[in-house]
């Protein structure tokens, strides 16, 4: 199966959650895949995704952009290129310090977007 981001659905946080949009690829919500869900956000300038928790392990790969990551109370740079692996239950967050847009791929080992409880801190 191949999709193009452009042909996900944009959805839009501007709340408590963040300041931010994502596109979900995969997902079984969706598609007729299982044991991923994957996806593309973008933080704009001065954007970030509140820290949070969930059970499920994460990754990002940033694509575009520089920002902090916050991983169980301690800060680390981000950029075009890294990589971070997010424990499951591991409080994190991310915010865009770079003035520019901030864009990273994230995976998730859920079988579906919906099956995911975000517990903001």
């Amino acid at each position: 199966m191949v999709l193009h981001e452009d042909d996900c659905q944009i959805t839009t946080w501007d709340d408590h959650r963040g300041r931010l949009s994502f596109r979900t690829g995969f997902s079984a919500d969706s598609t007729p895949t299982q044991g991923f869900v994957t996806g593309v956000a973008e933080l704009p300038d001065g954007g970030y995704l509140a820290v949070h928790r969930h059970k499920q392990a994460e990754t990002y790969h940033v694509l575009a952009g520089a920002g902090v990551v916050t991983l169980d109370g301690a800060e680390h740079q981000v950029r075009a290129g890294s990589q971070v692996f997010i424990p499951g239950f591991s409080e994190h967050g991310i915010r865009n310090t770079g003035g520019h847009v901030l864009r990273f791929f994230y995976v998730l080992a859920a079988d579906a977007f919906s099956d995911i409880e975000y517990v903001f801190s």
